[in-house]
């Protein structure tokens, strides 16, 4: 039986390309494409695909926050994230997302078939630049969401990526469109949960996340 494969990208020679890749294999077929974030969960929804091969930097919802929506509704597709970097806090976010295998383009046209086949039974793929990468990850001991065992959600994630650039408590409130009472109720969970006492020290850490830039 054909392994059912929507495609996500927002260029459509790469997109092209792909299909034309993918139609060589007795075993796969596409049964649609996407240009965005928002095409692709429609298109999910109508094709119920067996894999999703999704690029992470699409315009307006990206692969990442794609991905979380689309295994809320269809837990059992499975997702490849596709990018041009292997840069550890893409890969993290993309698999903390629930994808299941990671391919730079670069190594698309002689993985991708082989990816689709391995997490269409059950098994994780990742290209050998992305697994270098979380190697590294791990003999860091960390993780983007925090120490290990430490989970930061994703409004406190953004509250110290600013906090690490500088921003004071009124500027990250009117950023995010909350309170300054609220920053700061984030500030104390992100310290306490990090075990971190300072801003400096929560600088330090987001530079190593990933979060910001030295």
């Amino acid at each position: 039986m054909n392994i059912r494969v929507v495609l996500a990208d927002d260029h459509k020679m790469i997109l092209a390309a792909l299909r034309s890749m993918l139609e060589k294999e007795t075993d796969i077929a596409v049964v649609g494409e996407a240009g965005d974030g928002a095409a692709l969960l429609e298109l999910v929804a109508r094709t119920m695909p067996d894999v999703a091969v999704v690029d992470i930097g699409m315009p307006g919802m990206n692969g990442i926050e794609a991905t979380q929506r689309l295994l809320v509704g269809q837990p059992r597709l499975k997702v490849i994230a596709l990018s041009a970097y292997s840069d550890k806090r893409f890969v993290l976010e993309m698999l903390n997302a629930g994808a299941k295998g990671y391919l730079i383009k670069a190594s698309a046209g002689d993985e991708l078939s082989r990816a689709i086949r391995a997490i269409a039974q059950g098994q994780t793929y990742l290209c050998p630049e992305v697994a270098g990468t979380i190697v590294d990850a791990a003999r860091d001991k960390t993780s983007l969401t925090g120490h290990t065992g430490v989970n930061l959600g994703r409004r406190e994630r953004e509250v110290l990526a600013l906090l690490a650039e500088g921003k004071s408590s009124s500027e990250i409130a009117a950023r995010m469109h909350i309170a300054a009472s609220t920053v700061e109720v984030h500030r104390r969970n992100i310290m306490r949960k990090l075990d971190l006492h300072s801003v400096a020290e929560l600088t330090k850490y987001a530079i190593r996340q990933g979060l910001t830039s030295p």
